[in-house]
């Protein structure tokens, strides 16, 4: 096990330095000068030539590239991923706050998400071959084939603006308004579930379907073991590292998806920040967010192989 882990945690190192050279490549490869885009250049006002350079300067813009990406990893071995070129704080400041914004979304989605789907998986393929079967697969229709901008605004139109149950958008602290942050909180949380939850449904119907037609399920059936016990007990735990690793690729999906979630519901997290850093080519918020995010979803996976090995002896030994 020592060594599978060693492994594994050297695989990550790796793939967080391949992610951070090629943001840090791919964020000079935008059209446009941030130099222009912090003095304000726009169709009626262009600054001239001196404040350009000054600015570069300042930004250290000018210098070569290697020099700047010396610089830049330098900056990262010390958790410092430099100060915003818009707003002029530190880059991890505003990195912090709004990660911490996000995850009160993306937690309980993918809980929701999981728990939900692995439920109505079982209860579909429980249920195979009779009405209720394509009924609950309705359910993986929806959150397969509507995109996440569409399932957001039919929810404004329908809860927020015919019924007036819930706030149609905005954000409310849960410090300051517990109830008032919950209620603003429903509607991003259900359209970012929506879409792990047909994931995680349908390879739990598929697995626990495959599992069901095995010898060891008749054997246990012919004994008179009872069905919700061989379900549970069983046949499902038998099933989980398909499931298992379905739920960790849902956590990439879901920070993709609550970019457009945060938008639609004008919820103030690392997905607009994110929108908001590449219209003003903000290079260290662009660089520090994608980075975060790819550092995330890497050690999701890490979690996900290890959770593989402790459920498979097996993998172990690889």
């Amino acid at each position: 096990m020592t060594g599978f882990l060693v492994r594994r945690l050297l695989i990550t190192v790796v793939l967080i330095w391949l992610v951070t050279t090629v943001v840090f490549m791919f964020v000079r490869l935008l059209p446009g000068d941030p130099a222009s885009a912090i003095l304000g250049a726009s169709e009626s006002f262009q600054p001239t030539e001196a404040a350009l350079v000054t600015v570069r300067q300042r930004l250290g813009l000018d210098r070569p590239l290697v020099e700047q990406y010396t610089t830049y990893l330098g900056g990262l071995l010390r958790a410092d991923l430099g100060e915003s070129l818009t707003s002029g704080r530190p880059a991890t400041l505003d990195l912090r706050l709004r990660l911490g914004r996000t995850l009160q979304l993306m937690v309980p989605a993918l809980l929701l998400s999981s728990l939900l789907g692995i439920a109505i998986g079982v209860l579909a393929a429980r249920a195979r071959g009779r009405s209720l079967d394509p009924l609950l697969s309705v359910i993986g229709l929806v959150g397969f084939s509507v995109p996440v901008f569409v399932i957001g605004n039919v929810m404004v139109l329908i809860l927020a603006i015919q019924l007036e149950w819930l706030p149609s958008s905005g954000y409310i602290d849960f410090t300051q308004d517990p109830v008032r942050s919950i209620r603003y909180m429903v509607m991003p949380t259900i359209a970012l579930a929506l879409a792990p939850l047909a994931v995680t449904m349908r390879m739990t119907r598929t697995t626990v379907v495959e599992e069901l037609g095995l010898d060891y399920v008749r054997t246990a059936r012919a004994k008179g073991l009872t069905e919700r016990v061989l379900i549970y007990r069983h046949v499902l735990k038998n099933a989980m590292l398909p499931i298992l690793a379905v739920i960790g690729l849902q956590v990439g999906a879901a920070f993709s998806g609550s970019v457009i979630v945060e938008y639609v519901f004008n919820w103030p997290g690392i997905g607009r920040l994110l929108l908001q850093a590449i219209d003003s080519r903000d290079y260290p918020v662009i660089q520090g967010t994608v980075l975060l995010l790819s550092t995330l979803f890497v050690l999701v996976n890490l979690a996900t192989d290890l959770s593989y090995a402790y459920m498979n002896p097996r993998l172990r030994r690889r």
